[in-house]
């Protein structure tokens, strides 16, 4: 089976070793010399929160199935259509693989790959990492443009209320996705983000997508983001597009598995082994896995065999039939979740 994450990002950890031994001047620090990441928020010459950083995503979970709070009936149909028929091909059309721009998830953490904010009066960079691309966040007054020409990352400006930063963005082109697994957007998507720094080491984003030709009500994701101390951005080039011949063929067909039979797979998974528990959740007919930052949908194989997004999930049962532990099947080797509850 496809590995999505594999296959798009298979440089998912970011090296910080291009300016050794380089300090990040004015990062405050403990006595012994290590950065403080419990300090107060630094502040810029105006009072307002300097954002200003190398930030990694802690949560970059979201960033495979966005949509997962939608119901069924909120996502229109012809939206559903190209959906299913990405998740049938291996998203062989996406941006992902054709390594073109991200467009509007680049603010989800894109590839695990961390990102640059450099805060000034007017304008604040935002440099990814990823593709090494860039946005400008104009924080001068200006509107938005009334009639934009659509481009990949969108124009955006921003506007502080109290301690956050509010940063609206339109003028994208319909040719990105939502997400890895394919959901599309169209040119009338509108994307809010509040960015609110907890203190020097922390970075809360709240993300809101808006586009009422393809889902019929606007959600929010939460996205926490670390910095980087003592780090920098290093060039990032992608080169997916020399795998997209090999992706053939189709997903298989799903299996229908009765409610029952899903039920007794909902419940808590949990490890020492990984940080998060694993929630597995029955909604609307359809098996739901949220492993810590969102729920993706499980496509049944058989009766136990699932697929998410790819990546393939079996739940064990003892001799008397109980279901006592999931089996993840990632490229970098199994991962088993002793059930909890």
């Amino acid at each position: 089976m496809l590995k999505l994450a594999a296959i798009l990002f298979g440089t998912s950890v970011s090296l910080t070793a291009q300016w050794p031994n380089h300090l990040s001047p004015g990062l405050p620090r403990t006595p012994d010399g290590k950065p403080d990441l419990s300090a107060p928020v630094p502040r810029s010459a105006d009072g307002k929160p300097d954002l200003s950083g190398v930030w990694a995503v802690r949560n970059g979970n979201a960033l495979f199935h966005i949509t997962g709070d939608l119901k069924p009936e909120e996502i229109r149909p012809w939206a559903a259509a190209v959906y299913n028929k990405r998740e049938e091909d291996f998203r062989k059309d996406t941006d992902g693989i054709a390594c073109l721009p991200p467009g509007p998830k680049a603010g989800i953490g894109v590839g695990n790959t961390p990102m640059k904010i450099i805060q000034t009066p007017n304008v604040v960079a935002v440099l990814y990492e990823y593709h090494t691309i860039f946005r400008q966040v104009f924080t001068d007054g200006r509107p938005l443009p009334k009639d934009p020409n659509p481009t990949w990352m969108g124009y955006s400006i921003g506007h502080w209320e109290d301690d956050t930063l509010v940063v609206t963005t339109a003028g994208y082109n319909d040719r990105t996705t939502l997400d890895l697994a394919g959901h599309p957007h169209t040119e009338a998507l509108r994307v809010t983000e509040r960015y609110h720094r907890r203190d020097t080491g922390h970075l809360d984003l709240k993300i809101t997508f808006d586009d009422p030709q393809a889902y019929t009500r606007p959600w929010t994701i939460p996205v926490v983001f670390d910095l980087m101390p003592d780090g920098d951005l290093i060039e990032y080039i992608c080169e997916n597009e020399r795998d997209a011949p090999h992706l053939v063929g189709k997903r298989g067909e799903e299996f229908h598995a009765s409610a029952e039979v899903l039920a007794q797979y909902a419940g808590t998974y949990e490890t020492a082994a990984f940080p998060s528990a694993v929630v597995v959740s029955l909604e609307s007919g359809r098996l739901m896995i949220d492993p810590g930052a969102g729920k993706i949908p499980l496509t049944a194989h058989s009766e136990n065999s699932f697929t998410m997004e790819g990546t393939g999930v079996d739940f064990v049962k003892d001799a008397k039939g109980a279901v006592t532990a999931m089996i993840q099947h990632w490229t970098e080797g199994d991962r088993y979740y002793p059930r909890k509850k």
